[in-house]
């Protein structure tokens, strides 16, 4: 590999550039907005503008979305879900199964469910705050 190229490599690497479109075009072909440029300068900015105040990360899911698929996984209506089911769920999303804090055995239920999802997507954003 060529001096440049590696540096190129190391480059995207340290500023998280592909995870960074990766999140971009997810959002995009999510909402498939009219002008899409336009789109992603306001996701752009939002990003900017969370590490100033309280607005929330540009995500794909709501929580009515995050009820639908909790919905879906509790297919019993027991009210929770496993461990397993979670990590599936999370998958789903593109977002880390790892460090989860729960023993093979647990039972997610909604609110935590719910919790832990937006605390993994503000994670997956957060990157690009450095």
């Amino acid at each position: 590999m060529a001096a440049g190229e590696q540096q190129g490599r190391e480059y995207l690497e340290r500023y998280k550039i592909p995870e960074l479109l990766h999140n971009l075009s997810a959002l995009l072909l999510y909402h498939r907005p009219e002008r899409p440029r336009e789109f992603l300068i306001h996701a752009l900015e939002r990003v900017k503008l969370v590490k100033l105040t309280d607005v929330e990360y540009p995500y794909l899911v709501d929580e009515s979305n995050l009820d639908a698929m909790f919905e879906m996984l509790d297919t019993t209506s027991q009210g929770y879900i496993t461990l397993v089911q979670y990590k599936g769920a999370l998958t789903s999303l593109g977002l880390s199964t790892q460090d989860l804090p729960y023993e093979e055995d647990a039972t997610i239920t909604l609110e935590i469910f719910k919790k832990e999802v937006k605390k993994k997507l503000q994670e997956s954003w957060a990157i690009y705050q450095s």
